[in-house]
Order: C-alpha cells, then sequence, then structure tokens
C-alpha cells in the first residue's frame, strides 16, 4: 500500500490483524486514518499513536465515515465485524451508492467457504452475476491491488 502512495482507513484499534497493518503502514511512513466509535472505549483499545484519529458517536457512523474516506474496501480474515462491514461495503455498492471496488484477501484459503457461498447464492440466483463478479478475490494483496487499480464500476 505505501508503495503505491495508498492510505490506510480502519477502525482505530491498537490490537488484532489490523493495528499490525496500522503500526507496518506508520513505520513505513504511509498515512493511517482510524475511525473509532466512542462506544467501544470499553471493549476495544485504541491506537493512541495514530497521526489522524476520527471520533465518532456510533458503529453506524464509524462505516458511514469510513466510507466516504475510502476508495476501496478490502476485508482480510476476521470475523463478525469484518463481515458486517464487508457485507454493508458490498450492499452499498449493488444500491449505486458508491462505485467503489470491494474484495477479499483469502489468505490461506479462508474465505474459501464464503466465496463457495457467495457462487451458491448467485446460482441458486439470490445474487445477480454481476454483484458476486464485483467481489474481487486474490490470495496475495499485490494481485489484490492490481484487480483494485484495473476495477470498472460498471461491470459490478
Amino acid at each position: 500500500m505505501v508503495d503505491r502512495r495508498l492510505g490506510l482507513v480502519y477502525g482505530g484499534a491498537a490490537v488484532g490483524l489490523m493495528g499490525v497493518i496500522a503500526d507496518q503502514v506508520l513505520a513505513r511512513g504511509g498515512e493511517v486514518i482510524g475511525v473509532f466509535p466512542n462506544s467501544l472505549n470499553q471493549l476495544e483499545v485504541v491506537h493512541q499513536a495514530l497521526p489522524d484519529l476520527r471520533r465518532v458517536g456510533s458503529m453506524q457512523e464509524r462505516k458511514t465515515l469510513m466510507a466516504e474516506l475510502s476508495d476501496g474496501f478490502i476485508a482480510l480474515p476476521g470475523g463478525f465485524g469484518t463481515l458486517d462491514e464487508f457485507s454493508e461495503m458490498i450492499t452499498w455498492g449493488q444500491l449505486g451508492l458508491h462505485h467503489k471496488p470491494s474484495g477479499l484477501l483469502n489468505i490461506s484459503g479462508y474465505y474459501d467457504d464464503l466465496i463457495r457461498f457467495l457462487d451458491h447464492a448467485a446460482a441458486e440466483r439470490f445474487i445477480k452475476p454481476k454483484h458476486r463478479a464485483s467481489v474481487l478475490i486474490a490470495s496475495d494483496p499485490v494481485q489484490l491491488l492490481d484487480r483494485f487499480a484495473q476495477y470498472d464500476p460498471s461491470v459490478g
């Protein structure tokens, strides 16, 4: 990301995979913006070293601001919060609320079952083929960023 002059927008926590990534982007001189809801002060540890930390009142405000600040959305391996945020961004794209790429970084096959589900839902006609195709997938971050660079919003 830093080599491509891409900034990181994320939830603003100091812990977990995203905390590590934020630290690495900062260490390499990249831009990092954290968006942290005040309601999580007791549950998550806010990243105190962020030069740009934006506090919001709710999770919905967090997602809205992160979407406004971002040029695309990547889901790394994670849990319910990751799935919630990623699904909402895909849905917003489907509804035409944004025209930004969304992708899964499928490290070590982490998202294989989710990908099978998306394919199954498309085969059962619960997801339109163009919306299924709008979810970009790669197991390598460089490949995923290459796909983002080539993204054509008129396809999804």
